[in-house]
């Protein structure tokens, strides 16, 4: 029993690097498909990926002003919510960078109605716990945008991106 589980968790780990990296590897075959080796067939027909990826500065917009005359930092370990239709999706952590990487499988969602269904990020983390100076109280939402796609052996990967963070609340 306890080999099959580590066999599971080794093919979903597996599964998972894949998932990050067949974006990067598509980019530089140049769109020229193939290098997914049927994994899509091996999740069972035509499947969705959404990988959502981005970079948090520990600032009220999430993001560096083009007018800040002092750097602003990034925002480590962060805990950010993918949420679609008020509901959690999948959530992750910041590294020490405030970059994050939220690789999602088989939502119901086709692109153009996540984008438009009100799917956001929430950053769950408050902004006091990477500067004392900034507001205690309320949560920094961006809305989505996709930025790319990869399709083949039955996979359909979308890669999207945070839009501008406000502070909420």
């Amino acid at each position: 029993m306890a080999i099959l589980r580590n066999k599971k968790i080794t093919f979903l780990l597996i599964l998972m690097c894949l998932i990050v990296v067949s974006p990067i590897a598509n980019a530089q075959l140049g769109g020229l498909g193939g290098g997914l080796g049927g994994l899509g067939m091996l999740l069972g027909g035509l499947t969705n990926i959404f990988n959502i990826q981005g970079l948090l500065m520990c600032s009220v917009t999430g993001t560096v002003s083009t007018n800040n005359a002092t750097a602003v930092p990034p925002f480590p370990n962060a805990g950010i919510v993918f949420q679609c239709t008020g509901q959690n999706v999948s959530s992750t952590t910041t590294n020490a960078n405030g970059v994050f990487s939220i690789p999602t499988i088989g939502l119901p969602f086709s692109p153009s109605t996540l984008l438009s269904s009100g799917c956001r990020l929430v950053v769950t983390t408050p902004l006091t716990a990477c500067n004392v100076s900034l507001p205690a109280a309320g949560l920094l939402m961006a809305p989505l945008s996709l930025v790319g796609t990869a399709a083949g052996d039955g996979l359909n990967i979308f890669s999207l991106v945070p839009g501008a963070f406000g502070l909420v609340g």
